[in-house]
């Protein structure tokens, strides 16, 4: 999934894809230590995938702090 398409999630959704992505994530390196995993290139795949899940959300969590701080610098002015 492109960031595009993360950045039109809604927040529980975000939150939901990011909690799939990470057991994903863990089951894919579990696999892979035990020697069940064939396409070892996943494991990058899903990772990256978990790492711009986590960046649109952090991404999100600033755009709020920011907005926070200017509603109040406007007031205080």
């Amino acid at each position: 999934m492109k960031a595009k398409e993360m950045r039109d999630m809604l927040p529980e959704e975000l939150a939901e894809q990011i909690t799939t992505l990470r057991k994903d994530l863990f089951g894919k390196r579990f696999a892979n230590a035990t020697g069940e995993l064939e396409d070892t290139a996943g494991v990058r795949r899903s990772r990256r995938e978990l790492a711009r899940a986590l960046t649109v959300a952090h991404e999100r969590s600033l755009a709020a702090e920011r907005a926070t701080e200017l509603r109040t610098e406007n007031q205080t002015s």
